[in-house]
């Protein structure tokens, strides 16, 4: 047991001192795959909703924690969209990449695909929009460092990143001046 709690306390101070240069959104590149089981399903055979969900979380924490290097957590899920159902033995595809960064927070876009294996059949079936905030040892927020998007691709996803954080800005201004209304 001593042992296991060296090696966490060695791990801790991995996150102390963290490298603020600009990393490449590809680096933060993550891909999951997963066969749909009983276990994730309804009664009717569809795969639950939920079940893409937690796997798009996890997607993208990884890719989070691969750009900041440091401890991320989950600040918002926006833009979730499903497109088509997910069976019982389908092939589910999840791959994340941070798209831009901000002071302490980035943002990490997520698609699902599928495999239906007998046919070989491939279709996309949900997309995300997910924002995660660095933290630092105490678990506060804490600095992440910028996105250098290379590809057309890229600089497409993050210009599309700026305008949602701003309508994600507008949207928690207008919500907080409601709220003094009352």
């Amino acid at each position: 047991m001593d042992q296991f709690i060296r090696f966490r306390e060695d791990r801790e101070r991995l996150f102390t001192e963290i490298d603020l240069s600009p990393r490449p959104a590809s680096q933060s590149c993550t891909t999951l795959t997963v066969v749909m089981e009983i276990e994730h399903a309804n009664n009717a055979g569809y795969v639950h909703g939920g079940t893409i969900m937690r796997l798009v979380d996890t997607a993208a924490g990884i890719a989070a924690a691969k750009h900041a290097r440091r401890r991320v957590v989950t600040a918002s899920m926006d833009d979730m969209s499903f497109l088509a159902p997910v069976f019982i033995g389908d092939v589910v595809t999840v791959e994340a990449m941070v798209n831009d960064a901000h002071t302490t927070s980035m943002e990490v876009g997520v698609r699902v695909h599928v495999e239906t294996v007998p046919t070989g059949d491939h279709r996309r079936v949900a997309s995300a929009h997910l924002v995660f905030v660095g933290l630092d040892e105490d678990g506060r927020p804490a600095a992440v460092p910028p996105v250098i998007a290379e590809t057309e691709d890229e600089k497409r996803r993050q210009a599309q990143a700026k305008v949602r954080r701003e309508h994600r800005l507008v949207r928690k201004r207008a919500l907080e001046e409601a709220g003094r209304g009352r």
